[in-house]
């Protein structure tokens, strides 16, 4: 045996908690059930509208904890914005070449 391996498409799926949900996506959905509860808990009696206000918390969470096509690489890309607006690194462009000149080497060049 070459110790060659077939990894399926769909291996990192295993890793999701039961196929579909991050960790992160339980903590969110927990929390947005969590202050429904609470809210229902301290609202004895509320009318129909008053009662909508009560359950958006969970109902806002579960819709975007929702297994959609795709939903973990746009969730990634707009870490990755948020990341990159608020980090306090720097990032320089040099371009795409096949060799970085400063400009002293371009003036001393020519």
């Amino acid at each position: 045996m070459n110790n060659n391996y077939l990894i399926p498409a769909n291996s990192k799926k295993s890793q999701l908690i039961l196929g579909f949900f991050t960790p992160i996506d339980l903590i969110l959905f927990g929390s947005g059930c969590g202050i429904t509860i609470l809210l229902l808990i301290l609202v004895k009696q509320a009318t129909t509208f008053e009662m909508i206000m009560i359950l958006l918390p969970a109902l806002i969470t579960g819709f975007l904890v929702t297994p959609v096509m795709y939903y973990h690489n746009v969730l990634q890309f707009i870490i990755n914005v948020i990341t990159f607006i608020f980090s306090p690194r720097r990032y320089y462009w040099r371009g795409w070449c096949v060799r970085y000149e400063s400009e002293i080497e371009q003036f001393n060049r020519q």
